[in-house]
C-alpha cells in the first residue's frame, strides 16, 4: 500500500519541479528510481510492479501484481521471487510474487507496442515532459505537442505525458511560441530498447530483480 511518506516523495517534488520550470532551476531535485516505481505503479499491494521473464529467463515485461498472480494461479507462470507479503483469501493464502517466469516460451516480436495512454505514460516514465515531475497515472494527461486544433495527430511522435498544470499553460500554442516551456526529450515510438531501459530503471530499486536484469554486482542501472 502506498504510504504517506511515499506519496509525499512523488507529489511533493511537484513544487520543486515547477520552481525549476519558472526559472529557479536550483529548486528541482533529481528524479530517483523509487519515484519512477511509485509513478508508474500505484503502490497498493495488487499493483506493485512484478518482473515477467520468458521461459528462457529473459526479462520481457513488467506487470502489476494482480495480473502476475492470475498468471501463476492459471498455471501459465511460476513465481521465481516473492515480495514478502501474503494475500489472504477466503480459502487460501498466496505469497505475492516479485518476479514470475512463463512456463512456455513466448516469441516477442521486435515491433512497437500499441499506441495507448498507458504505453505513452510508461514510455515517458510517468514524468511530465515539460516540468519533469513524476506523478501517478491519474495525475497525468496526454498533450499533443502540435495541438489537434492546428493539425496535430495522435501519434507516438506527437503525444507526451503531461501534468494538468503544464497542459493548461500550453493550451493550443506551439512550443516556439512559448519562452518558458520545452520538451524534455523528442517523443518516439515505444521500442524494445525503451522497454528494456524501463525494466532496468525500475528494477534497480528492487534487489530481487537485479540478477535477472544483468546488473554487475553492486552497480546501478546506466
Amino acid at each position: 500500500m502506498q504510504t504517506r511518506k511515499q506519496k509525499q516523495r512523488v507529489t511533493g517534488g511537484r513544487h520543486a519541479g515547477h520552481m525549476g520550470h519558472h526559472g529557479a532551476g536550483s529548486g528541482r531535485r533529481a528524479t530517483t528510481e523509487l519515484d519512477v516505481r511509485i509513478g508508474v505503479f500505484r503502490q497498493t499491494a495488487m499493483q506493485t510492479p512484478v518482473l515477467v521473464l520468458n521461459a528462457s529467463y529473459e526479462p520481457i515485461n513488467i506487470c502489476g501484481a494482480r495480473r502476475a498472480l492470475v498468471l501463476v494461479l492459471k498455471g501459465v507462470a511460476r513465481t521465481e521471487e516473492e515480495q514478502g507479503t501474503t494475500l489472504h483469501a477466503a480459502r487460501m493464502q498466496v505469497k505475492m510474487p516479485s518476479v514470475i517466469r512463463l512456463l512456455e516460451y513466448r516469441r516477442i516480436p521486435h515491433q512497437t507496442r500499441a499506441l495507448s495512454r498507458k504505453n505513452i505514460l510508461l514510455r515517458d516514465r510517468n514524468m511530465c515532459q515539460y516540468c519533469q515531475v513524476v506523478l501517478t497515472a491519474s495525475e497525468l494527461t496526454l498533450d499533443h505537442v502540435l495541438p489537434r486544433s492546428r493539425g496535430g495527430l495522435s501519434t507516438w511522435e506527437n503525444l507526451v505525458a503531461c501534468c494538468h498544470d503544464c497542459n493548461r499553460r500550453k493550451g493550443n500554442q506551439l512550443l516556439h511560441e512559448l519562452t518558458d516551456m520545452k520538451l524534455l526529450r523528442e517523443p518516439r515510438p515505444f521500442s524494445l530498447h525503451t522497454s528494456r531501459h524501463i525494466m532496468r530503471m525500475i528494477g534497480s530499486a528492487d534487489p530481487s530483480w537485479r540478477r535477472y536484469l544483468y546488473f554487475e554486482s553492486g552497480e546501478a542501472a546506466a
